[in-house]
């Protein structure tokens, strides 16, 4: 070990920052080649499924009439961006669907981490509630769906009330889990120095459980998503889970299969932007391997 210190410095400082380089160069070469790797197998993964749906209709090892293929969806929406739908532009279902989802997630999302943290930080309060707050998550979400929509009408409302109540469960069992695990000897450490019990939750219990809540963010979008469509499903006047229930109805396969290509779409760019915040959000995270 000794005898190979003075090699190791008697190295130029140039051929140690050149091989640096080269190593790097290298690993990022490498890092490009397995991204275009995954893209080419998940486009080929793609082509098959759609290849292999397309031949089996064409050939009649599948009914089109049931199971459509790809280019009748593919006809099916391009009709509905040129044409519209039968219940108006496809941009307005698609918008009205968007409004609902937005202000589930907002709404349930705010209650959610409010409640979290309340009975988070106060036993007594979890104890109080704990029992309702598992009944009301136990019952199933299509039955309150179906009273939301007698109550509050075939409008809004009632998309947005059941997108909230998709969210808050998820989100509230986030933060409350996250609160619970904030750092004990932290929090001891803030009250010796003097930190009120308002001090220690802003400055110490949220920050901790901030990657619990993000986490919990970026999922629940996808079910307020899916409270919104359901919603419109049960009974709506526009938005895409009408125009699931209408093709459905006419028994038009490509109808139904081209509306969930909206939905994943409209998934998909959300849940990129979503992704886009978290990792702004949490830049001192260290990077997943």
């Amino acid at each position: 070990m000794n005898a190979a210190t003075p090699l190791t410095a008697a190295l130029p400082a140039a051929l140690s920052d050149e091989a640096l380089a080269r190593e790097s160069e290298a690993a990022q070469a490498r890092i490009r080649q397995r991204r275009w790797l995954i893209i080419g197998l998940r486009v080929a993964v793609l082509v098959v499924v759609l290849g292999g749906w397309e031949v089996a209709a064409r050939l009649k090892w599948i009914d089109p009439f049931f199971y459509s293929m790809p280019s009748m969806i593919w006809d099916q929406i391009v009709e509905w961006v040129r044409d519209g739908t039968s219940q108006g532009s496809l941009w307005r279902q698609v918008a009205v669907t968007l409004e609902e989802t937005v202000l589930g997630f907002l709404i349930g999302s705010v209650a959610g981490v409010f409640c979290g943290i309340l009975l988070g930080r106060n036993k007594l309060l979890s104890d109080i509630f704990s029992l309702y707050i598992q009944i009301a998550n136990s019952i199933p979400r299509v039955v309150l769906g179906s009273v939301f929509v007698i109550a509050l009408g075939l409008g809004m409302a009632s998309k947005v009330a059941l997108a909230v109540v998709m969210v808050f469960f998820v989100v509230f069992g986030n933060a409350f889990q996250g609160v619970r695990e904030a750092d004990k000897y932290l929090i001891a450490n803030a009250q010796i120095l003097g930190a009120s019990p308002r001090q220690l939750t802003t400055a110490v219990v949220i920050p901790s459980a901030m990657s619990w809540i993000l986490a919990s963010l970026h999922t629940s979008f996808g079910f307020a998503l899916v409270g919104a469509v359901v919603g419109e499903f049960l009974g709506a006047k526009e938005g895409i889970g009408l125009l699931i229930s209408t093709a459905q109805g006419a028994f038009n396969a490509s109808g139904v299969f081209a509306a969930m290509i909206v939905l994943a779409v409209v998934a998909l760019l959300a849940d990129f932007l979503l992704t886009s915040l978290e990792k702004r959000l949490l830049k001192w995270r260290p990077a997943a391997f």
